[in-house]
């Protein structure tokens, strides 16, 4: 393990960086930032700590931050040269030091009309374009009814059979955009390798009228390869293997292996290397969304993305939404050492966001090396998990107002709803604003008292009872709002936290997207799944003692 004294003697330590140092200073008595103070004291705070960008309205005023903290955050930006590092990102620089690649997903939500790249020599942006009009026509002969299975019945089931962020970004924004789903079309998403989950997938199936989409860059991912496989040898129960270039299209780099699971070379959508998995949605990866809602809204989806990579580009660090978003998370998971980030959608179509988050932050930043191979001796990504109000309201939010961790809160709010129903979305709205304000603002033991003698209890009851329902408050959230969802919303939202990623990857001196921690499992899997097997005895001497219980139960329940 390297030495933590080398990576001091590093540049790419944030430690050793002025603004890290004074921000330390800055917050060394957590007790000097208290928001409802800092509202009393800073009157244009709301206006001075809140950014609008295309749809999105962010307030970051509910933190425990100050004008100085902001400032010092900004030159700490600057010191870690982030301007620069957006620069080569957006310009094609291999900013994925370990595997020597770029990270163009921002190319792919480029405009047709303002299409560039930064390299004339590169034809990036012609296939990008290219492989949306495939899209497009491909969407249009399904929905139209002109592609047909093999019987000549119309397609009504798409089955996206994928894992990691070929399945998490396609499902997450299908999710969201139900409002927009085409009547004429089911989608389904297979990823886990428990055959359960393609097992009750298939039972609702017709193969007449199903469609399934492969997405795996490589064409050999385990999980997907094994669904993909077991639903071919579902399909062709009823089917002849000529009749699977109607039923299987792919996503993929490996047209070798594609054909020879017998996907015509047509139905093939390119899948570039420079597009890393949790990115990918915005690729032919999405064509289980453009299937579910249709070309013209996807393209919004690209429209938004696009329109939040302009903002993140050219608008000075101070306002820049993605910027402050990923700073605030150095103030919390740095200067104030907190573990843990909640992300709440009062939104339901926003459901499975902070399971996608989970993938783009965690597997993006949750790193202990820094991009010249030293070990890190900060925390870098905090983690990440939420769910939707008001649901979570009834589950975890009991740990955010009374619990012992401080937990930093991204409230995400529609300020209008897709339905008219009755009043229920004025009492999302209030639910979420409360959650906001009962974080700040917390119950004082006097409140306590004077409430429960207020409702009948004697005064020894009171004071006997009110401990309990102290509530310290002075707990941080941001909030996120918009009018209600939209294709574009979801793109400019998707986008808001993927930059975020960026700036703070910056900041901690790592690569974001690469994900080698990911890499371990999969080759364990590959020598232990051998022991497993129903023809081999291979004797269990040569695997820790944990692990060769749980094949011995395994074997004995197998070979009844």
């Amino acid at each position: 393990m390297t030495d933590h004294t080398e990576l001091e003697s590093t540049n790419w330590s944030p430690r050793k960086k002025s603004a890290w140092q004074a921000l330390k200073s800055h917050y060394r008595n957590p007790n000097d930032f208290n928001i409802k103070r800092l509202f009393s004291k800073e009157k244009e705070r709301t206006k001075q700590l809140s950014v609008s960008t295309g749809a999105l309205y962010i307030d970051f005023s509910k933190n425990l931050i100050d004008a100085k903290s902001i400032r010092l955050l900004i030159k700490l930006a600057e010191e870690s040269q982030l301007n620069a590092k957006i620069d080569d990102m957006f310009s094609g620089s291999f900013v994925n030091n370990t595997e020597h690649r770029q990270a163009l997903h921002t190319s792919l939500r480029v405009p047709p009309k303002t299409a560039s790249f930064a390299d004339d020599k590169s034809n990036i942006q012609q296939e990008i374009q290219q492989t949306l009009s495939k899209m497009e026509a491909f969407c249009t002969e399904i929905h139209s009814g002109t592609w047909t299975g093999y019987t000549g019945k119309t397609i009504t089931n798409i089955v996206n059979i994928g894992v990691g962020g070929s399945d998490l970004g396609p499902q997450m924004a299908c999710h969201a955009l139900r409002f927009y789903k085409l009547p004429s079309i089911t989608s389904h998403f297979i990823s886990n390798i428990d055959d359960t989950d393609l097992g009750n997938t298939l039972k609702q199936l017709d193969p007449e009228t199903t469609l399934f989409i492969v997405a795996s860059k490589s064409f050999s991912t385990l999980e997907t390869m094994q669904n993909a496989n077991n639903a071919r040898t579902w399909f062709l129960r009823s089917a002849k293997e000529s009749d699977i270039e109607k039923h299987f299209v792919a996503v993929s780099s490996n047209t070798e292996k594609t054909q020879t699971f017998g996907i015509a070379l047509a139905n093939i959508f390119p899948m570039w290397d420079w597009v890393g998995g949790r990115y990918s949605l915005w690729s032919a990866i999405g064509l289980s969304i453009a299937l579910s809602i249709g070309m013209k809204p996807f393209r919004e989806v690209l429209a938004g993305g696009h329109e939040m990579d302009l903002h993140f580009k050219n608008t000075p660090l101070n306002e820049n939404a993605p910027v402050l978003l990923g700073l605030m998370g150095i103030v919390y998971g740095n200067m104030l050492n907190t573990q843990s980030q909640a992300i709440i959608p009062y939104d339901e179509n926003l459901a499975l966001f902070p399971s996608y988050l989970q993938q783009l932050e965690m597997e993006s930043i949750g790193k202990r090396t820094a991009v010249d191979g030293t070990t890190i001796n900060y925390q870098t990504c905090q983690i990440l998990w939420g769910g939707t109000g008001t649901n979570s309201q009834h589950s975890f939010h009991q740990i955010l107002h009374q619990g012992t961790q401080l937990c930093s809160v991204d409230f995400i709010l529609p300020l209008d709803s897709q339905y008219d129903i009755g009043d229920q979305h004025r009492y999302l709205v209030a639910n979420c604003l409360a959650q906001s304000n009962a974080l700040m603002n917390g119950k004082t033991e006097e409140e306590a008292i004077s409430e429960l003698i207020n409702s009948g209890s004697s005064d020894e009851e009171a004071k006997k009872l009110a401990p309990h329902k102290v509530i310290p408050g002075n707990k941080p959230s941001t909030l996120i709002c918009y009018e209600k969802m939209n294709p574009r919303i979801l793109g400019q939202l998707i986008a808001l936290y993927e930059h975020k990623v960026y700036v703070q990857s910056v900041i901690w001196g790592i690569n974001p997207f690469d994900q080698w921690g990911v890499e371990l499992g999969k080759q364990l899997c590959d020598s232990v799944e051998p022991y497993l097997r129903a023809d081999n005895n291979i004797p269990l001497t040569d695997i820790d003692p944990s692990t060769a219980e749980i094949i011995s139960r395994y074997r004995k329940l197998q070979s009844k």
